[in-house]
């Protein structure tokens, strides 16, 4: 499946240490590329894709807020 391929890809670029999730620095280091992001709207999104509270964005996490997001995720997936 492509989606889940391109999912993947996206996800490691988010995730620069590699540990298999999304840190708030890491989300902010790689919105920062796409422009100009304040510290609140790095808040926001992990508040509302970090489901579980843990303060990290988990691939499965990442996965739902994808599925929920396709054409969001669509127009990411052209810039990374």
């Amino acid at each position: 499946m492509a989606d889940k391929a391109e999912h993947e890809r996206i996800f490691k670029k988010f995730d620069a240490n590699g540990d298999g999730k999304i840190s708030a620095a890491e989300l902010g280091d790689a919105l920062k590329n796409l422009g100009s992001v304040t510290h609140e709207d790095i808040k926001r999104m992990m508040a509302e894709i970090d489901t579980d509270g843990d303060g990290y964005i988990s691939y499965q996490e990442f996965i739902d807020f994808a599925s929920a997001n396709s054409g969001l995720m669509k127009d990411v997936a052209k810039i990374f």
